[in-house]
């Protein structure tokens, strides 16, 4: 039998890499906070170049620059997340972006 799909949420956060909180990178604050209360999973990205607020940031070999925190877990989870993350994402100009999504799990058989 094929893997089955599981209703979830994505939670992704855009900001810059070079952000800090309590001299910590903000990006490892939240996928900290996030392992912490338990949720399913999360994940930090990189890019390459990418604009938000400001003007767009290209990122030469070796510096910081835009990144994504990716979390999945159930809908209401992730939204009571939001306000539990704000001190850390309070001074920065990320942006939440939140979606519905369907988890597949494959099987040995796939």
């Amino acid at each position: 039998m094929p893997g089955y799909d599981t209703l979830a949420a994505r939670l992704t956060i855009h900001l810059d890499a070079s952000v800090l909180w309590h001299h910590r990178p903000a990006y490892a604050e939240l996928v900290h906070r996030a392992h912490r209360d338990g949720l399913l999973g999360a994940s930090v990205f990189q890019g390459v170049t990418g604009f938000g607020a400001g003007d767009p940031k290209a990122t030469p070999h070796g510096t910081k620059g835009p990144c994504a925190v990716v979390i999945v877990d159930e809908e209401p989870r992730l939204r009571s997340f939001l306000p539990r993350v704000a001190d850390v994402l309070g001074e920065t100009s990320a942006v939440a972006v939140l979606d519905r999504v369907r988890i597949h799990t494959p099987t040995a058989h796939e």
